[in-house]
């Protein structure tokens, strides 16, 4: 198994997120998408000042979905350990 070079970044679920004002631009909210779902997470409230700092990249998407997203979060952790269970021990049985 030492010589099995996996690259784990094949293995990942798509994740989308935005944020946008209302149309007076007062409000600012943010939206996920998961798995390439077409409806999205509910949107949620956020404070301009962090839309804005989303918006010029100084928040990393994953640290921004942990923080406004954490229960969709938990379950795409869970479901990306799984398939990587899975790939170890499809390979284990091709050893076999």
């Amino acid at each position: 198994m030492a010589d099995f070079d996996l690259d784990m970044t094949t293995i990942d679920i798509q994740r989308w997120v935005s944020v946008y004002p209302d149309r007076d631009g007062r409000i600012w909210w943010t939206k996920a998408w998961f798995n390439g779902r077409k409806k999205g997470e509910h949107a949620i409230e956020i404070t301009r000042a962090m839309a804005i700092k989303f918006i010029k990249d100084q928040i990393e998407k994953d640290a921004w979905l942990e923080e406004y997203f954490p229960k969709q979060m938990e379950v795409l952790h869970q479901a990306l350990q799984q398939t990587r269970e899975q790939v170890i021990e499809q390979y284990r049985q091709t050893l076999v």
